[in-house]
C-alpha cells in the first residue's frame, strides 16, 4: 500500500478509538485523503435516535468539505469485522462519496487484525449517480 495511504488508514485507526457508540459498541474510525494532500479524520456517533447517528465515513468526509480541504481522493476506514468480512462503507456512505469525489476514489478498508482491502468507489457502486 502506498506511504499515503498506509497514513490515512492509522488516521482511522485513531480516530476509531475516538467513537460515540454507547448502543451498540461497534466502533469505527475513518479518513480521508483530500485533494489538497490533508487527512481528514472522523468516528463514528451514535444517538439513542437512530436516525440522528453519523457515520465514521460521513463524518470525515463532512469535515473536510466544512474544512475546505478540496476534493475526496481517498477514504479508509477500520472496525471490526462484520459477518466474517472486512467491513465495508454503506450505501448512505457511498452516495456521499460519489458526490464528492469521483469514481476512482479509493475505498480502504481494515479490521482490527490489520486484513486490508482496496477497492474504488466504482467498484462498490457501479451504478450511483454522480452530483448533477
Amino acid at each position: 500500500m502506498e506511504p499515503k495511504l498506509s497514513e490515512l488508514v492509522d488516521e482511522a485507526r485513531r480516530a476509531r478509538d475516538r467513537s460515540h457508540v454507547p448502543y451498540s459498541d461497534f466502533r469505527m474510525g475513518a479518513a480521508v485523503l483530500t485533494s489538497t494532500g490533508d487527512l481528514v479524520p472522523g468516528a463514528v456517533v451514535e444517538n439513542v435516535s437512530l436516525g440522528l447517528a453519523m457515520c465514521a465515513e460521513r463524518v470525515a468526509m463532512f469535515s473536510a468539505v466544512a474544512r475546505g480541504d478540496g476534493r475526496i481522493e481517498a477514504i479508509a476506514l477500520v472496525s471490526e469485522r462484520t459477518d466474517g468480512t472486512v467491513t465495508l462503507p454503506c450505501g448512505a456512505c457511498l452516495q456521499v462519496a460519489r458526490e464528492l469525489g469521483d469514481p476512482d476514489l479509493v475505498v480502504v478498508a481494515a479490521d482490527l487484525g490489520g486484513q486490508i482491502e482496496r477497492r474504488t468507489l466504482r467498484d462498490l457502486a457501479p451504478e450511483l449517480p454522480a452530483k448533477s
